[in-house]
């Protein structure tokens, strides 16, 4: 257990995804590519499980794991703590309200939820609480600084792999340990974007029976040629002003509390910003090094 060096633990619909891929495609880096979940849902199974996860010779390279699941988690904190207490943590964070709708577009295009955004979403009356919970940050991450030091821990934003990636990269190595003057190979784009044409909600809903009985087959060229017969650009409800101005109010002292906690003025992330940019699009990531 003491060669995992890093573990990226959140937050859901941040683009961990976009930093993990990223830093898979250095030769100094050794993740798995599956999110293991070992320290909140797969705990039962054993540190050699876990270990058995990591690519060969895991052990000569840096080696960390992305699982989202750490972040929100009651019980990984302590476990974390106590199997790998010199661990270095990268919190990856989005803008609190964003991060819900974002995630409620997951689940929609999964077939998993209906149209009606108010039903989830708001904070009165979540038919779903898990969307509305996964963005208090403040009561997630005291968890950890409780029980790491600070310079253990690197908070990133999500709007800095939109504005700069190629920096925000390169922060997040740098807090790793690995080399600056290696050339810095990033993920373009983003890893999962909601406009790619996928099955209707409806057809995924008919078909989820089979999905592990074709899920041997996703690379086949005659399946792709299938799939893409069938899939359209998916169309979302829009967000109503009422429901994020309500989760706004539900999130402002949690911002407050994170703000506190990691030295920062996060109050953008309660005023409705312009366009697609919030406060962390304006938060250089070699700041947030810096003052972490």
């Amino acid at each position: 257990m003491k060669d995992i060096d890093f573990l990226i633990i959140g937050a859901t619909k941040s683009a961990t995804t976009w930093l993990q891929r990223s830093l898979q495609a250095d030769p100094l880096v050794s993740m798995p590519s599956p999110e293991l979940h070992y320290f909140s849902r797969e705990f039962s199974k054993g540190d050699d499980w876990y270990l058995s996860q990591f690519p060969p010779h895991a052990d000569t390279l840096t080696a960390g794991e992305k699982s989202n699941s750490y972040l929100e988690d009651p019980e990984a904190a302590d476990r974390i703590a106590s199997k790998l207490p010199d661990v270095k943590l990268v919190v990856q964070l989005r803008n609190p309200v964003e991060r819900a709708y974002s995630d409620y577009c997951m689940w929609y295009r999964r077939g998993e939820v209906g149209r009606d955004v108010e039903s989830y979403l708001d904070p009165r009356s979540s038919r779903n609480a898990r969307f509305v919970s996964l963005g208090l940050y403040g009561r997630q991450l005291r968890a950890y600084y409780d029980r790491f030091p600070s310079d253990h821990i690197l908070v990133t934003f999500y709007e800095a792999v939109l504005t700069e990636p190629e920096q925000h990269l390169a922060t997040v190595r740098s807090f790793l340990g690995l080399p600056a003057e290696q050339s810095v190979s990033f993920i373009p784009g983003k890893v999962k974007d909601k406009s790619t044409p996928m099955l209707r909600p409806g057809l995924r809903r008919l078909f989820r029976p089979a999905k592990s009985v074709v899920a041997p087959f996703r690379d086949n060229p005659f399946f792709r040629k299938v799939h893409a017969a069938f899939a359209t650009e998916i169309r979302y409800s829009p967000f109503p002003d009422s429901v994020r101005q309500r989760l706004t109010d539900h999130y402002a002292p949690d911002v407050e509390e994170l703000g506190r906690l990691i030295g920062r003025d996060l109050t953008a992330w309660l005023h409705r910003p312009a366009g697609r940019r919030t406060v962390a699009s304006r938060i250089s990531s070699a700041e947030v090094l810096r003052e972490t």
